[in-house]
């Protein structure tokens, strides 16, 4: 004659335990990877926009006859036209910039003459635009 044994399956304790701690350890790993990621991919889009505004100096003030010590307004309203947006577009801003900034391009990158370049005030040690 065959004993039953009324034993129910599941995990114990002890299991559930160690499942929950990988998961501890590989979202310990992965988290600071994917801050690092953001960084630098945020770093990256400021570094395309500053050579994007660069291109647009350098395109007004061929299109204008503009010396290179012409200065260029800082709220950015010369060069729109050139950033291939329109006179209705939107400037751009430095994606490391909080989202409650109301001035995306004046407080986000300094322009003031045609021979210098550029240059980010969000972080400017980072976000440089290379020669």
């Amino acid at each position: 004659m065959q004993t039953k044994t009324n034993r129910k399956s599941g995990f114990t304790l002890v299991e559930i335990m160690i499942v929950v701690a990988i998961i501890g350890l590989l979202a310990a790993i992965a988290i600071p990877n994917f801050i690092r990621a953001r960084t630098k991919s945020q770093e990256n889009a400021c570094i395309n926009n500053l050579r994007q505004i660069d291109g647009a100096i350098q395109q007004w003030a061929l299109e204008t006859k503009q010396a290179a010590t012409a200065s260029v307004a800082a709220d950015g309203s010369t060069i729109q036209p050139y950033l291939g947006r329109g006179n209705g577009g939107s400037l751009p801003a430095c994606p490391s910039a909080s989202a409650t900034a109301t001035n995306g391009f004046a407080s986000s990158y300094a322009v003031t003459t045609v021979s210098a370049a550029p240059t980010c005030v969000i972080t400017p040690s980072t976000h440089v635009l290379a020669p």
